[in-house]
């Protein structure tokens, strides 16, 4: 990870930081956050509870970036010369069946939020603001490009759209979200509402 603290975290290997991420990933999945605890996490890493706590002050703060450790920005490589271009390959930094096991796990993080307000501001610092300002560099260069106008009302709510579509098939359609979705998605509805070529 680049935005590992300095000093208190100095101890800790890159190679042992993803082991850690790991395991609170798996634990995540099989157990969710409400149940997760920082003993459970020692025991599967052989840590101690006080090192984790020493690194990441408490479990918000860990699965939050555990998370985003574990979806490392896609963004960085993505510059096809379009916008649908841009959005098309996001889409395919994922296959269907990662997909649907991140969406099942950030369903039940979504709901741990709205009673954990640690998770919340961990979750908006660690994953929200670092997605949002990535897609806003994304749609900057597509309004460079002249693709889409700069004052055109849609363009702060990108986000909000492909994180509702991402969210919301399962409830909707009763069906994970996966690939042809989201570039159907975005082809209908994303593209349009910014003004921008769908072909």
């Amino acid at each position: 990870m680049t935005d590992v603290a300095t000093g208190r975290r100095s101890r800790i290997t890159p190679e042992r930081e993803a082991e850690l991420y790991e395991a609170v990933l798996d634990l995540l999945r099989e157990v969710g956050y409400d149940a997760l605890t920082m003993d459970a996490v020692a025991a599967r890493t052989r840590s101690s509870k006080a090192t984790l706590y020493r690194q990441w002050g408490g479990k918000a703060e860990l699965v939050a970036k555990a998370i985003r450790h574990g979806k490392p920005s896609r963004f960085a490589e993505v510059d096809t010369g379009s916008l649908r271009g841009d959005f098309h390959a996001l889409t395919a930094h994922q296959d269907d069946c990662t997909m649907e096991q991140n969406h099942a796990l950030m369903r039940g993080l979504a709901m741990a939020t709205h009673t954990n307000p640690d998770l919340l501001r961990a979750f908006r610092e660690h994953l929200v603001e670092p997605e949002r300002e990535e897609f806003r560099r994304v749609l900057q260069r597509a309004v460079d490009r002249g693709e889409i106008r700069a004052d055109n009302p849609a363009l702060q709510f990108v986000v909000h759209m492909l994180i509702g579509a991402f969210a919301t098939r399962s409830l909707v359609d009763n069906q994970p979200p996966t690939q042809a979705f989201l570039r159907s998605y975005i082809d209908a509805v994303v593209l349009p509402a910014l003004g921008a070529p769908t072909t």
